[in-house]
């Protein structure tokens, strides 16, 4: 999907939302919202990787060319290239031909080769989900030559080889503010559902509210954060083009930057959302035109959470696109709801609050669960595509690493669930005396923990290449 498509989508999407607080045109206008957001998923794509090059890979050659051409599985716009000798960059255009997946590289006044070889350095950025590919393209030459065509080589000290791939640093904060935003959508989205469905009362409690406002605040910095690091990472820059205004601006040409962009717009929107159930309480979060606002600034969330993922990967990125939106919405459930269980509700003790919210949450919980399954089927499929890319490729093992902690929580999970079944109606006997919900309650904690992990390495998974 081109970034003006996208840019009005999403647009239509945040004008649908904001109409919706306005209670008589509250239901056409939710509708109308999640159709849009279910249109915006991008077409089917894949990691940009070099195909071909001429001169290719380890050719033996009598004399340097003037030019290498680059040919790539996807279209590229020479401005996306980056191509190196050592650390000089080379001039690159479109070939005479016009072909869109394909640039050349002019040599021209280059440091001279050595040990009869030199090295060219090619890195590119994906549009679509901003991925970086680079790689390296080494050419025999005869012992000294030069690659100046206009006949003054430049001799001398040789360039340092030029690194194959974006800061190191960089992308550690960028999976670290992956998994901020991951974990910040979960207890927001979570938190909200669990307050609107479960414990309308919650509301009030100073616990919850302040875990909404918390996770609210910590979405809308690691959106920034995510925006600029991705800019510093489109430009193979370091920590300190995260700070300029560059990084900002280059990445919104990107479809990536739209969506980074308007996911920090939609928790700008979520602001009002969280205002309303904080000024409002409890009747606040009993109002149908609260939950139907609520729930269409969630999804908003979830989706753009997704467009700058895998998901769409594949022979059939609508199943993909939809398969995420279920997947994270899941996820969301489940760990908002733990999280507002082990904060806010626990600690109360309240026998009338544990009857009647911990059953309603278990149950939710496992549907929340089963959807999760289901959906990262799915998922696994279109984006792995087969059992031996699960098993031999670095997106296949970390996948795998994802469900060994997935299935470990779910062990822990059904402690819970035992508890809920055999000892909750002693707990409220006894009035929610300390000893007889601290079980359930480090049951709920472990649980908590064991997602923090599984959060993590869905960071990773997002920035690594997929298993195909």
């Amino acid at each position: 999907m081109p970034p003006s498509r996208a840019v009005g989508h999403l647009i239509l999407v945040l004008v649908l939302a904001g109409d919706i607080m306005s209670a008589r045109r509250g239901v056409p206008a939710v509708l109308l919202a999640l159709l849009a957001v279910l249109l915006c998923a991008p077409a089917a794509s894949a990691h940009t990787e070099l195909r071909d090059s001429s001169p290719q890979d380890g050719a033996q050659l009598r004399q340097l060319p003037s030019r290498v051409a680059l040919t790539f599985t996807t279209p590229v716009e020479p401005d996306e290239v980056r191509v190196t000798v050592g650390r000089v960059r080379l001039p690159v255009s479109r070939p005479a031909d016009g072909r869109k997946d394909s640039v050349t590289a002019r040599l021209h006044k280059q440091p001279e080769a050595r040990h009869g070889r030199l090295t060219l350095t090619w890195r590119v950025i994906d549009e679509q989900d901003g991925h970086a590919s680079s790689g390296r393209i080494g050419l025999r030459v005869p012992a000294g030559s030069d690659t100046d065509k206009g006949g003054a080589a430049e001799r001398g000290h040789q360039a340092a080889p030029a690194p194959t791939g974006p800061s190191a640093a960089v992308h550690r904060g960028l999976v670290t503010a992956r998994w901020a935003g991951y974990l910040s959508l979960a207890l927001f989205v979570g938190g909200l559902a669990f307050v609107a469905l479960l414990w309308p009362r919650g509301a009030a409690d100073r616990r919850a509210r302040a875990l909404l406002a918390a996770s609210w605040l910590c979405g809308l910095l690691s959106s920034v954060a995510a925006w600029g690091l991705q800019g510093a990472y489109a430009a193979m820059g370091g920590l300190g083009d995260v700070l300029t205004p560059a990084s900002y601006r280059d990445i919104l040409d990107t479809e990536v930057g739209v969506v980074l962009a308007t996911r920090g717009l939609l928790w700008v929107l979520a602001a009002v959302v969280l205002a309303a159930v904080l000024q409002g309480g409890d009747r606040a979060a009993r109002s149908p035109g609260w939950r139907v606002g609520a729930a269409a600034v969630a999804l908003g969330l979830l989706r753009t959470a997704g467009m700058s993922g895998h998901s769409s990967e594949g022979a059939a990125p609508g199943w993909g696109a939809t398969a995420d939106l279920a997947h994270l919405l899941g996820v969301s459930l489940w760990i908002g709801g733990l999280a507002m269980l082990a904060v806010a509700v626990l600690p109360r003790r309240r026998p009338e609050e544990l009857a009647a919210v911990v059953p309603r949450y278990s149950t939710l919980a496992a549907v929340s669960v089963t959807a999760i399954a289901a959906a990262g089927l799915v998922l696994a499929w279109q984006v792995v595509g087969s059992f031996g890319a699960l098993l031999h490729t670095a997106y296949g093992q970390l996948l795998l690493l994802k469900v060994a902690v997935l299935l470990a929580t779910l062990l822990v999970a059904q402690s819970s669930r035992l508890w809920v079944r055999n000892r909750l109606d002693i707990a409220v006997l006894l009035r929610g005396d300390a000893a007889s919900v601290r079980p359930f309650g480090y049951s709920v904690a472990a649980e908590t923990g064991l997602v923090l992990v599984v959060l993590a390495v869905t960071s990773l998974l997002v920035t690594s290449d997929p298993g195909r």
